[in-house]
């Protein structure tokens, strides 16, 4: 069995969405001719117009990497103190906070999807607390209703990390529609990607300008330096990649939901096994393949499983590990305290991303979920 199933090249959790050489090439041609390289050229912008149409969304601005952004856009939204937020997610979205001084009250998670449950959020608010910063969790859209109203009867700010819904909706609706800002990542794992960046969408209008100060050392013009900003401007090469990613999009969220079929039908009989991204079509960002695994009733840890995938060559990701409530500069926190955190504790020691990624040949997938239904 063992060598039937052995991969002889690596299955890594995800690959990145390259476009052809040629084609990217050939629009590099127009970078080298304008020899404008970055601040705010005209790949840049042209990326921009086709990012606002498909992401249907009014206001975007364009960075060189997601954490920059979502850092940069908390700071435009002018957040201070306390802002409730999910210990299950990447570092980035807590590290954030921590570079504008904020201080995370972190809420637990909503079982079935992982995203901040919002029937916990209202008995974490204080005089202290200016925002929500949310994440949609693998895909999965948080309860934004309900946040919303919540942050309506308290005047928040919210705060969307939507490094995982690029292109997703909800009830219809474009996902960035949801609060008063969303936050996509463009990295190279993810779904579009422009090697690295990130983008923000926002619903102010005002604070265009402010973003673009942010994002370019806080200068206003030639002769005024106005608020201390950073670099973090989005250069013409990454806009390039971008332009020619975009078209692909489609394809790759069609491949990718034929393998996440096949991963379904294969896992369905299997014990302690469960989907969590099972949303399709507009509804999904396809970003993603998650299961959880309860050792209860599957009969190993999911420690296990990620072991034993890859002594078949198959990589796997524990996602996300470590809470971020448990990183040594939280733990003095009261809302980062295990027993208030039970959900998140839970799921950060079943959850497991699976390889998923539209070259990923169906035959391959079906030796993956073979070697999860012969362990037990």
């Amino acid at each position: 069995m063992i060598i039937e199933i052995m991969f002889k090249e690596p299955i890594y959790v995800t690959r990145p969405l390259l476009p052809k050489l040629h084609e990217v090439c050939s629009r590099l041609d127009q970078v080298w001719e304008s020899k404008w390289l970055t601040n705010n050229g005209p790949q840049q912008h042209k990326l921009e117009e086709e990012l606002k149409k498909y992401l249907q969304a009014e206001n975007l601005s364009l960075f060189n990497n997601g954490t920059l952004a979502l850092l940069l856009g908390l700071k435009a939204l002018d957040i201070t103190g306390e802002v409730i937020t999910t210990p299950f997610t990447f570092p980035a979205t807590v590290q954030a906070l921590d570079w504008n001084n904020l201080t995370p009250v972190f809420c637990d998670i909503e079982p079935t999807t992982l995203t901040l449950d919002a029937a916990k959020i209202e008995s974490l608010i204080t005089d202290k607390t200016s925002a929500i910063l949310a994440v949609h969790t693998f895909g999965n859209p948080c309860d934004v209703e309900q946040i919303q109203a919540i942050a309506n009867k308290y005047k928040l700010k919210v705060i969307y990390d939507g490094a995982h819904v690029f292109g997703a909706k909800v009830g219809g609706h474009p996902i960035s529609k949801f609060g008063d800002m969303t936050m996509f990542s463009f990295h190279a794992t993810k779904l579009f990607n422009t090697v690295e960046g990130g983008g923000l969408v926002y619903h102010d209008a005002n604070l265009s300008e402010t973003l673009n100060q942010l994002k370019n050392f806080g200068i206003a013009n030639s002769d005024e330096v106005k608020i201390s900003g950073l670099n973090a401007k989005l250069n013409e090469i990454q806009s390039v990649i971008g332009i020619e990613v975009l078209k692909m999009i489609e394809d790759e969220r069609h491949k990718r939901h034929e393998i996440k079929r096949v991963y379904e039908r294969n896992l369905a009989e299997i014990p302690g096994i469960s989907v969590l991204t099972k949303l399709e079509g507009e509804n999904s960002s396809y970003q993603y393949f998650v299961i959880q695994i309860e050792e209860e009733l599957y009969g190993k840890s999911r420690d296990m499983v990620f072991e034993k995938l890859k002594e078949f060559n198959v990589f796997t990701r524990k996602y996300f590990y470590p809470l971020c409530s448990d990183f040594q500069w939280y733990k003095h926190l009261e809302s980062a305290r295990k027993e208030n955190l039970p959900f998140a504790q839970k799921a950060v020691k079943q959850v497991l991303a699976m390889p998923f990624y539209g070259e990923l040949q169906l035959e391959s997938v079906e030796k993956i979920c073979k070697v999860i239904r012969d362990f037990i």
